[in-house]
């Protein structure tokens, strides 16, 4: 049974601990948050502690609950405080945080070369599977209009992350990115490709937040088969499509 660390204790936070801690194949030890923890505060749904990490150092979190991996949905700079600590220790990291700066993701690189770390703005499967097929229709009709759909709960106010690794990754301006705000969507993404006389539209919808947790453990799960170094969801992605494609 691996065990298991979870940073961040938001809304995204609390339903991946509840994935997590449902899975025989892991042990969710603690949850920690940015604010300050109540003695004793567990997660409702699951009974893990939760813990304030502006009272305890992360080492001192690590010597007193050891885990083998850390999961992180807090925040960017959440990564300098535990970052040595996973080197050190060789620790596990998958990262959901969409928002490092290039300097911090650089970092998150340099953690690979003593453990195994993955980073993607997005942890859900349907959404890096549809990353992959669109990269893919791209390279095969790179003379198509594209254009890129976010939608996203009212409170959200930046561009959403997953939709500038899109543009990203299929090259285009960050303009033709359209983001609406509407009620309580968890999450909608859609590309559009305009060719002569048809479209195709590939599209993903995050219906609960433990769409999150899911990937996330789809993610350590294919992270715990791998040799150390920096890894996205694509590397996990394209080493399963290329063994069932030999197996073809």
């Amino acid at each position: 049974m691996i065990k298991v660390g979870l940073m961040g204790y938001g809304k995204a936070g609390q339903a991946v601990a509840e994935v997590f801690h449902a899975d025989p194949s892991y042990q969710l030890c603690w949850i920690t948050r940015r604010t300050t923890a109540s003695a004793g505060e567990v997660h409702a749904a699951t009974g893990v502690p939760v813990m304030g990490l502006d009272t305890t150092s992360m080492g001192s979190l690590l010597d007193a609950h050891p885990v083998d991996a850390i999961v992180d949905f807090s925040n960017s700079e959440a990564l300098l405080s535990y970052g040595e600590e996973v080197r050190q220790r060789q620790l596990m990291l998958v990262s959901a945080i969409s928002s490092y700066t290039p300097e911090q993701l650089q970092y998150a690189h340099t953690l690979g070369q003593s453990t195994r770390v993955l980073c993607s703005p997005n942890m859900t499967v349907g959404i890096n599977f549809l990353i992959l097929a669109a990269k893919l229709l791209r390279t095969i009709a790179p003379f198509a209009d594209v254009e890129i759909l976010e939608q996203h709960f009212r409170g959200k106010p930046e561009v959403s992350g997953t939709a500038r690794k899109i543009a990203d990754t299929l090259e285009v301006d960050a303009d033709r990115i359209t983001s609406l705000r509407l009620g309580g969507i968890i999450g909608h993404h859609e590309v559009i490709f305009g060719f002569p006389y048809q479209t195709v539209r590939l599209i993903h919808n995050s219906i609960e937040r433990k769409a999150f947790g899911t990937g996330a453990v789809f993610a350590l799960g294919e992270l715990l088969k791998c040799e150390n170094g920096f890894y996205t969801f694509d590397d996990l992605l394209m080493k399963l499509v290329r063994s069932q494609l030999a197996l073809d």
